[in-house]
């Protein structure tokens, strides 16, 4: 087995690097319109692995990229068996390329690299039954379920009376009935243990405002809490824990691509990374474009872990201060 790859590495969540997901002045402090991008500091534990998750066997929807690779990897890192599922193809309406087979084969490598075991299967989270074959594969293989990180997610963009029916429907189908069946299909294999577990969705800081231009996301979102908060009371007898992550902008191709930049800085053509950073400062109250997967794979980590084996319910901003605005 080859040796851990520190989290360190850009590599391990597939982008083109951690450069931008913080800011570091030039010239005046405090002067929005002179930062410049500088590498992020990457939190982790002190010293070797401590094994949070060590036994268990968690499910990752969306897992082939992004944040979806980062939760996979973190919960490897503290001794999970991952089940990664995505569905590594691209849709119609959303505005940025899909991640790729290779992509999810990439990320099961990087599990691997920790000593753990993972399952990958290519599955539309809207498609029960496929989504429900893969999971099983992976209970069979990998002896059981405890956590389930419904993370699967898209974004796009438009004004609410100019999108077509077919967007709006692409986005809530995967963003939120998409998380309604992973809870649906997890459900059972979280029971048989009969010693609980936990379930962890993505919702988003739009899950909690309205934004303009983008209002089926953020309908999707608001409902994704909505969910989990009666899936947190319908399964609480059960020690099943229900709980919500809500990253802000984060380094992931979903943030860095035309469409959205365009919600930040109208009329720019084809704006650069540096240019799209000085505008996205602007949501936070800590000095950051935007956060670094490791942020929220931190939280759903801890939300997963029995060091939360009390909360349900919850909500937890991964957000640099973005709610405070």
């Amino acid at each position: 087995m080859s040796p851990a790859r520190s989290l360190k590495s850009p590599e391990v969540f597939g982008e083109a690097g951690p450069s931008g997901a913080g800011l570091e002045p030039i010239g005046a402090t405090g002067s929005v319109g002179r930062w410049r991008q500088r590498t992020p500091v990457r939190v982790r534990g002190v010293g070797p692995m401590s094994g949070r998750m060590e036994g268990k066997v968690a499910l990752v929807t969306g897992a082939a990229r992004g944040q979806g690779r980062s939760h996979a990897v973190r919960l490897a890192e503290e001794g999970a068996n991952i089940i990664a599922v995505d569905v590594c193809q691209d849709m119609g309406s959303i505005p940025y390329s899909m991640a790729t087979p290779d992509d999810l084969e990439v990320t099961a490598e990087r599990v691997r690299e920790f000593g753990r075991q993972a399952v990958t299967g290519q599955a539309d989270v809207r498609d029960a039954a496929a989504l429900e074959y893969v999971v099983r594969q992976g209970v069979d293989e990998l002896g059981g379920l405890d956590a389930v990180c419904a993370n699967a997610g898209v974004f796009a963009t438009g004004r609410l009376e100019d999108i077509t029916i077919d967007a709006w429907n692409e986005v809530l189908s995967v963003n939120l009935t998409g998380t309604w069946i992973t809870c649906k299909v997890a459900i059972p294999f979280l029971r048989v243990g009969g010693a609980g577990g936990s379930i962890v969705v993505t919702s988003s800081t739009a899950g909690v405002r309205g934004l303009p231009n983008s209002g089926h996301y953020v309908a999707s979102k608001h409902g994704v809490i909505g969910m989990m908060r009666t899936l947190a009371n319908e399964l609480a007898a059960e020690s099943i824990r229900v709980n919500a992550v809500l990253p802000t902008s984060c380094d992931t191709p979903m943030l860095h691509n035309d469409a959205l930049y365009s919600l930040f800085l109208p009329g720019a053509e084809h704006p650069s990374r540096e240019e799209f950073a000085d505008a996205a400062i602007r949501t936070h109250t800590l000095p950051v474009a935007w956060v670094d997967p490791l942020d929220v794979s931190n939280a759903v980590l801890f939300l997963a872990s029995d060091e939360a084996r009390y909360i349900t319910g919850a909500i937890l901003p991964v957000d640099a201060g973005s709610g405070q605005r």
